[in-house]
Protein backbone atom coordinates (compact mmCIF):
# COMPACT_ATOMS: atom_id res chain seq x y z
CA UNK A 1 0.00 0.00 0.00
CA UNK A 2 2.64 2.66 0.87
CA UNK A 3 4.49 1.65 -2.45
CA UNK A 4 0.97 2.01 -4.16
CA UNK A 5 0.62 5.67 -2.39
CA UNK A 6 3.87 6.59 -3.36
CA UNK A 7 3.40 5.58 -7.07
CA UNK A 8 0.69 7.91 -7.02
CA UNK A 9 2.29 11.20 -5.63
CA UNK A 10 5.11 10.41 -8.38
CA UNK A 11 2.74 10.90 -10.39
CA UNK A 12 1.17 14.11 -9.34
CA UNK A 13 2.18 17.48 -10.97
CA UNK A 14 3.97 19.82 -8.48
CA UNK A 15 3.67 23.40 -10.42
CA UNK A 16 6.69 25.27 -10.59
CA UNK A 17 5.12 28.52 -10.69
CA UNK A 18 1.42 29.80 -10.24
CA UNK A 19 0.89 30.34 -14.07
CA UNK A 20 0.09 34.24 -13.27
CA UNK A 21 3.00 37.11 -14.21
CA UNK A 22 4.53 38.71 -11.30
CA UNK A 23 2.78 41.70 -10.22
CA UNK A 24 5.40 43.14 -7.50
CA UNK A 25 5.89 46.31 -7.15
CA UNK A 26 9.62 47.73 -7.77
CA UNK A 27 10.52 48.04 -3.63
CA UNK A 28 8.99 44.21 -3.09
CA UNK A 29 10.95 42.37 -5.82
CA UNK A 30 14.58 44.75 -4.90
CA UNK A 31 14.00 43.62 -1.57
CA UNK A 32 13.54 39.82 -2.24
CA UNK A 33 16.47 40.05 -4.92
CA UNK A 34 18.04 41.77 -2.18
CA UNK A 35 17.57 39.13 0.45
CA UNK A 36 18.10 36.21 -0.91
CA UNK A 37 21.38 37.61 -2.35
CA UNK A 38 22.92 38.75 0.73
CA UNK A 39 21.78 35.63 2.32
CA UNK A 40 23.34 33.29 -0.10
CA UNK A 41 26.67 34.69 -0.04
CA UNK A 42 26.75 34.87 3.69
CA UNK A 43 26.17 31.28 3.96
CA UNK A 44 27.75 30.47 0.74
CA UNK A 45 30.59 28.44 2.51
CA UNK A 46 28.11 25.74 4.40
CA UNK A 47 27.19 23.54 2.17
CA UNK A 48 24.00 22.31 4.03
CA UNK A 49 22.28 25.83 3.85
CA UNK A 50 19.77 26.32 1.47
CA UNK A 51 18.58 29.67 0.77
CA UNK A 52 15.92 30.87 -1.75
CA UNK A 53 12.73 32.96 -2.22
CA UNK A 54 9.77 33.05 -4.08
CA UNK A 55 9.69 29.13 -4.90
CA UNK A 56 7.27 26.55 -4.04
CA UNK A 57 7.77 24.76 -0.64
CA UNK A 58 5.38 21.78 -1.39
CA UNK A 59 4.82 20.55 2.28
CA UNK A 60 1.99 17.41 1.60
CA UNK A 61 3.05 14.58 -0.26
CA UNK A 62 0.23 14.08 -2.46
CA UNK A 63 -1.52 17.07 -1.99
CA UNK A 64 -0.17 19.68 -4.90
CA UNK A 65 -2.53 22.15 -3.08
CA UNK A 66 -0.57 22.26 -0.19
CA UNK A 67 2.06 24.72 -0.60
CA UNK A 68 3.57 28.08 0.15
CA UNK A 69 6.19 30.28 -1.79
CA UNK A 70 7.43 32.74 0.70
CA UNK A 71 9.67 35.91 -0.10
CA UNK A 72 13.08 34.85 1.39
CA UNK A 73 13.62 31.71 3.04
CA UNK A 74 16.57 29.50 4.99
CA UNK A 75 16.86 26.10 5.32
CA UNK A 76 19.81 24.13 7.53
CA UNK A 77 20.59 20.94 7.29
CA UNK A 78 19.93 20.22 2.99
CA UNK A 79 21.80 20.36 0.15
CA UNK A 80 22.80 23.81 -1.13
CA UNK A 81 21.57 23.47 -4.44
CA UNK A 82 19.69 24.56 -7.70
CA UNK A 83 15.91 23.57 -7.32
CA UNK A 84 12.45 23.78 -9.64
CA UNK A 85 10.82 23.33 -5.97
CA UNK A 86 10.92 22.44 -2.66
CA UNK A 87 9.50 19.04 -1.41
CA UNK A 88 9.52 18.55 2.10
CA UNK A 89 9.32 15.00 1.90
CA UNK A 90 11.95 14.05 -0.76
CA UNK A 91 14.27 16.55 2.03
CA UNK A 92 14.23 14.80 4.85
CA UNK A 93 10.92 16.45 6.04
CA UNK A 94 13.31 19.48 6.58
CA UNK A 95 11.39 23.08 6.56
CA UNK A 96 12.59 26.79 6.75
CA UNK A 97 13.88 27.91 9.57
CA UNK A 98 13.81 31.31 8.74
CA UNK A 99 10.94 33.18 6.45
CA UNK A 100 11.27 37.25 5.13
CA UNK A 101 7.64 38.11 3.74
CA UNK A 102 8.17 41.51 1.81
CA UNK A 103 4.79 42.82 2.75
CA UNK A 104 2.22 45.77 1.66
CA UNK A 105 -1.22 46.71 1.81
CA UNK A 106 -1.98 44.74 -1.34
CA UNK A 107 -0.73 41.21 0.74
CA UNK A 108 -2.00 42.34 4.02
CA UNK A 109 -4.54 39.31 4.96
CA UNK A 110 -2.30 36.52 3.89
CA UNK A 111 0.55 38.02 5.42
CA UNK A 112 -0.67 39.31 8.80
CA UNK A 113 -3.22 36.04 9.12
CA UNK A 114 -2.88 33.79 6.90
CA UNK A 115 0.77 32.75 6.94
CA UNK A 116 1.52 32.97 10.56
CA UNK A 117 -0.67 30.06 11.44
CA UNK A 118 0.60 28.15 8.35
CA UNK A 119 4.40 28.89 9.49
CA UNK A 120 3.03 28.28 13.26
CA UNK A 121 1.68 24.89 12.04
CA UNK A 122 4.92 24.23 9.85
CA UNK A 123 7.34 24.81 12.75
CA UNK A 124 9.25 27.46 11.04
CA UNK A 125 11.09 29.51 14.17
CA UNK A 126 11.35 32.74 12.99
CA UNK A 127 8.54 34.70 10.39
CA UNK A 128 9.59 38.78 9.37
CA UNK A 129 7.58 41.27 7.71
CA UNK A 130 9.13 43.79 5.69
CA UNK A 131 6.70 46.31 4.61
CA UNK A 132 9.54 48.83 2.12
CA UNK A 133 7.08 51.64 1.35
CA UNK A 134 5.74 51.93 5.08
CA UNK A 135 2.26 51.20 3.22
CA UNK A 136 0.51 49.73 6.84
CA UNK A 137 2.85 48.25 9.07
CA UNK A 138 4.00 50.10 11.64
CA UNK A 139 7.01 49.78 12.67
CA UNK A 140 7.91 48.61 9.46
CA UNK A 141 9.87 46.27 10.43
CA UNK A 142 8.54 43.12 12.42
CA UNK A 143 9.53 39.52 13.41
CA UNK A 144 7.79 36.60 15.58
CA UNK A 145 9.59 33.94 16.88
CA UNK A 146 7.77 30.29 17.76
CA UNK A 147 7.27 29.27 21.25
CA UNK A 148 5.71 26.35 22.07
CA UNK A 149 3.82 26.27 19.42
CA UNK A 150 2.96 29.96 19.44
CA UNK A 151 4.54 32.92 17.72
CA UNK A 152 6.03 35.49 20.13
CA UNK A 153 6.65 38.85 19.34
CA UNK A 154 10.87 39.57 18.52
CA UNK A 155 11.31 42.68 20.19
CA UNK A 156 12.43 45.60 18.09
CA UNK A 157 15.76 47.17 19.69
CA UNK A 158 17.93 50.16 18.85
CA UNK A 159 21.57 50.50 18.61
CA UNK A 160 23.82 53.31 19.93
CA UNK A 161 23.53 54.77 17.29
CA UNK A 162 19.77 54.76 16.77
CA UNK A 163 18.92 52.67 14.32
CA UNK A 164 16.34 50.02 14.94
CA UNK A 165 16.56 46.13 14.67
CA UNK A 166 15.51 42.48 15.21
CA UNK A 167 18.40 40.44 15.78
CA UNK A 168 17.74 36.55 14.50
CA UNK A 169 19.17 34.04 16.45
CA UNK A 170 18.18 31.40 13.80
CA UNK A 171 20.57 33.33 11.14
CA UNK A 172 22.76 34.80 13.66
CA UNK A 173 22.23 38.24 12.09
CA UNK A 174 20.39 41.59 12.86
CA UNK A 175 18.26 42.98 10.41
CA UNK A 176 18.64 46.61 10.73
CA UNK A 177 16.51 49.60 9.11
CA UNK A 178 18.41 52.59 7.46
CA UNK A 179 17.82 55.86 6.56
CA UNK A 180 18.57 55.51 3.01
CA UNK A 181 18.92 59.70 2.47
CA UNK A 182 20.79 60.28 5.84
CA UNK A 183 22.72 63.08 4.38
CA UNK A 184 20.05 64.61 2.44
CA UNK A 185 18.00 66.02 5.81
CA UNK A 186 14.97 65.02 4.15
CA UNK A 187 11.90 64.25 5.70
CA UNK A 188 10.89 61.17 7.53
CA UNK A 189 10.84 58.36 4.66
CA UNK A 190 10.22 54.47 4.60
CA UNK A 191 13.79 52.84 6.44
CA UNK A 192 15.33 50.77 4.44
CA UNK A 193 16.08 47.28 5.53
CA UNK A 194 19.61 45.72 5.52
CA UNK A 195 21.50 42.29 7.18
CA UNK A 196 24.26 42.71 9.56
CA UNK A 197 26.54 40.55 11.25
CA UNK A 198 26.74 41.21 15.32
CA UNK A 199 29.93 39.77 15.31
CA UNK A 200 32.12 41.98 13.38
CA UNK A 201 29.41 45.12 12.97
CA UNK A 202 29.88 44.54 9.17
CA UNK A 203 27.07 45.23 6.74
CA UNK A 204 25.85 41.84 4.70
CA UNK A 205 26.60 43.09 0.44
CA UNK A 206 24.39 41.82 -2.25
CA UNK A 207 26.40 41.14 -5.50
CA UNK A 208 26.11 44.68 -6.74
CA UNK A 209 27.72 46.11 -3.63
CA UNK A 210 30.39 43.49 -3.73
CA UNK A 211 31.30 44.26 -7.32
CA UNK A 212 31.47 48.14 -6.65
CA UNK A 213 33.87 46.60 -3.36
CA UNK A 214 35.83 45.46 -5.67
CA UNK A 215 35.87 47.64 -8.16
CA UNK A 216 36.95 50.33 -5.39
CA UNK A 217 39.75 48.12 -4.11
CA UNK A 218 40.83 47.48 -7.11
CA UNK A 219 41.20 51.42 -7.98
CA UNK A 220 43.03 51.78 -4.39
CA UNK A 221 45.39 49.41 -5.11
CA UNK A 222 46.29 51.02 -8.96
CA UNK A 223 46.58 54.52 -6.61
CA UNK A 224 49.01 52.79 -4.16
CA UNK A 225 50.82 50.92 -6.37
CA UNK A 226 51.46 53.89 -8.49
CA UNK A 227 51.94 55.99 -5.37
CA UNK A 228 54.94 53.56 -4.48
CA UNK A 229 56.33 53.66 -7.97
CA UNK A 230 56.42 57.92 -7.53
CA UNK A 231 58.57 57.28 -4.00
CA UNK A 232 60.57 54.45 -5.69
CA UNK A 233 61.47 56.56 -9.00
CA UNK A 234 61.91 59.54 -6.43
CA UNK A 235 64.48 57.14 -4.10
CA UNK A 236 66.08 56.00 -7.32
CA UNK A 237 66.71 59.64 -8.61
CA UNK A 238 68.10 60.79 -5.10
CA UNK A 239 70.47 57.71 -4.82
CA UNK A 240 71.62 58.97 -8.73
CA UNK A 241 72.29 62.44 -7.82
CA UNK A 242 74.44 61.08 -4.68
CA UNK A 243 75.96 58.38 -6.74
CA UNK A 244 76.82 61.39 -9.36
CA UNK A 245 77.91 63.86 -6.24
CA UNK A 246 80.29 61.33 -5.08
CA UNK A 247 81.81 60.51 -8.74
CA UNK A 248 82.65 64.46 -8.92
CA UNK A 249 84.05 64.32 -5.46
CA UNK A 250 86.31 61.18 -6.55
CA UNK A 251 87.14 62.78 -9.82
CA UNK A 252 88.10 66.38 -8.39
CA UNK A 253 90.05 64.81 -5.46
CA UNK A 254 92.19 62.95 -8.11
CA UNK A 255 92.73 65.47 -10.12
CA UNK A 256 94.00 67.47 -6.98
CA UNK A 257 96.50 64.87 -6.04
CA UNK A 258 97.46 64.53 -9.82
CA UNK A 259 98.75 68.73 -8.51
CA UNK A 260 100.29 67.56 -5.68
CA UNK A 261 97.06 69.29 -3.48
CA UNK A 262 96.61 66.40 -0.74
CA UNK A 263 92.77 66.82 0.41
CA UNK A 264 92.26 66.40 4.53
Amino acid sequence: MAETSRLISDDLFYPESDGQPMTEGDATRDYLIYGVEVLRLYFQGRPNVYVSGNLFIYYAEGNPRASVSPDVFVIFGVSNRQRRNYKVWQEGGKLPSFVLEITSRTTKRQDQEEKPKLYASLGVEEYIQYDPTADYLKPQLQGQRLVEGIYQPIPLLTTEAGIPYLHSPVLGLDLQLHDPYPALGLAPLPRALRFYDPETGTKLLNRAEVEQKRQALEQENVLMQQELDTLQQERDEAQHERDEAQRRAEALAARLRELGIEME
